[in-house]
């Protein structure tokens, strides 16, 4: 279905910033998977007509930054109290090796499930479970996951040449890899699925894990040069506790943002997931540099990293994005629940950082700073900017036809709004997703994907959580 006629929607937001960010008029048609007109629309012959009578409609989310393999290690009591570092060993790295194919398949289904039914459309998934000789191919399996629901899929190609674990006797699926595996797998992935349209349907990032702990400095300024030569952007973790200012400043005298700068790692190429723990001047090169943010509050929130400057960020002129994180450390890895927390939680670090009059400060001015307008922008036209999917993330005219539509009617959560349009992120919970549509074609209906048994999945989880328990 890539033609038909949404009408009587209570509000439309766009992605867009200032004025722009409402539509005028409550209808949108659909042609060819493209947005053609948009506002008080009058049906034509034979049309399709979706009624949106009480529903509010939202670019579908640009998810920049998650870890899907993680969706089988959710709510690890050994590591739920612990923070980053601590919680590395304790959960990822701990049950990691543990999984096998299957365990890997079905936790890319639960979580692009989870997203579906928030209403995101594009999923970047920065996968980092590879190892040598790896008996199966774990990029495919999330490429080949991602169709079978109809959604646009972004592969961050992680893993590195070095290993944070401690022993020489690591399990097979811990080991290293080399940097000349690393970059001819990145080939083949390019060659194989990358495409560079501005609607893909499938993209490839050049992604080790991290700059200060996975490769080498030398080895990492190669994996920038191969990138740009392939055409490919560029995405790790960086500054997401304090750990990182200390590694990198014993390891090479600076600041991390200033390490990124000394191997090619920064430009509007460039994106990283977290980045809380800013010193001024880093604010300024990421800005400077164009580089961008997978703002990932709830995450933060739960390993007690912090809050990200994404305010600051944002006026030094950085790229903002918002992505979920795995599960593992975000039990509630879905972009309501995420854009939610991050409305809060920008809102919070302004306040926490208000200072008042008499003592030279701004007062409260900052703490309303951040409205539910800005959250819709970085989740939407935001990602697909740092993406390079230049079609996607907003609603105009000749834009891909990647939207939501959200019920404000049956759930309590939304009686009683002044402004509807607010109400997905600002009520946060679980959403009344009516339709998800990616490129025009239905994904979601009335909160459901077609032939796809939920409570199945459920205990096909719970069995496999059990053995995953069960292996040394």
């Amino acid at each position: 279905m890539k033609d038909f006629l949404i009408r009587n929607a209570t509000a439309v937001l766009t992605g867009l910033g200032g004025d722009a960010a409402r539509a005028r008029g409550s209808d949108l048609r659909v042609r060819g998977g493209k947005i053609a007109a948009i506002g008080t629309l009058a049906p034509e012959p034979g049309e399709r007509q979706i009624d949106a009578t009480d529903c509010a409609i939202y670019p579908a989310w640009v998810n920049t930054h998650h870890h899907l393999f993680q969706s089988m290690l959710k709510g690890d009591p050994v590591g739920l109290n612990a923070t980053l570092t601590p919680w590395l060993t304790a959960t990822p790295m701990r049950l990691r090796p543990r999984m096998t194919e299957n365990d890997f398949r079905l936790a890319a289904r639960i979580g692009m499930l989870e997203l579906a039914l928030s209403g995101c459309g594009t999923v970047a998934d920065h996968n980092y479970h590879y190892y040598p000789d790896m008996p199966y191919d774990s990029s495919a399996i999330l490429f080949d996951e991602a169709a079978k629901l109809g959604l646009r899929f972004v592969l961050c190609r992680g893993g590195g040449t070095l290993s944070r674990q401690p022993g020489s006797e690591l399990p097979p699926a811990a080991r290293p890899e080399t940097l000349d595996g690393f970059l001819k797998d990145m080939q083949r992935l390019a060659r194989e699925f990358h495409d560079p349209a501005p609607d893909a349907m499938q993209r490839v990032v050049m992604a080790p894990t991290t700059p200060p702990h996975s490769m080498r400095p030398e080895e990492m300024r190669e994996t920038a040069r191969v990138a740009r030569e392939l055409g490919l952007r560029l995405h790790s973790h960086l500054s997401e506790t304090v750990h990182y200012q200390d590694a990198v400043n014993d390891k090479h005298g600076m600041r991390p943002v200033e390490f990124c700068e000394t191997i090619d790692w920064l430009g509007p190429d460039v994106w990283y997931a977290h980045l809380v723990k800013l010193d001024p001047e880093e604010i300024a090169l990421l800005g400077k540099t164009r580089t961008g943010i997978a703002h990932c509050p709830q995450s933060n929130g739960r390993l007690g990293s912090g809050i990200a400057p994404v305010r600051a960020l944002e006026a030094a002129g950085a790229q903002i994005s918002i992505g979920v994180d795995g599960a593992a450390s975000n039990e509630a890895a879905d972009m309501i629940s995420e854009t939610h927390a991050a409305w809060l939680m920008a809102r919070a670090r302004a306040g926490a950082e208000a200072t008042p009059y008499f003592r030279g400060g701004q007062g409260e001015a900052e703490a309303a700073s951040t409205t539910v307008e800005d959250v819709v922008r970085w989740g939407t036209a935001g990602g697909a900017g740092i993406l390079g999917l230049d079609a996607v993330g907003t609603l105009e005219v000749g834009q891909a036809a990647d939207f939501a539509v959200y019920g404000l009617d049956r759930d309590p959560r939304y009686f009683g709004l002044h402004d509807p349009a607010i109400g997905p992120v600002a009520s946060g919970g679980n959403a009344d997703l009516r339709y998800l549509f990616v490129g025009g074609k239905e994904v979601v209906r009335d909160g459901r994907v077609p032939n796809l048994d939920v409570i199945a999945l459920g205990r096909q989880s719970r069995e496999a959580v059990k053995a995953l328990l069960g292996r040394n």
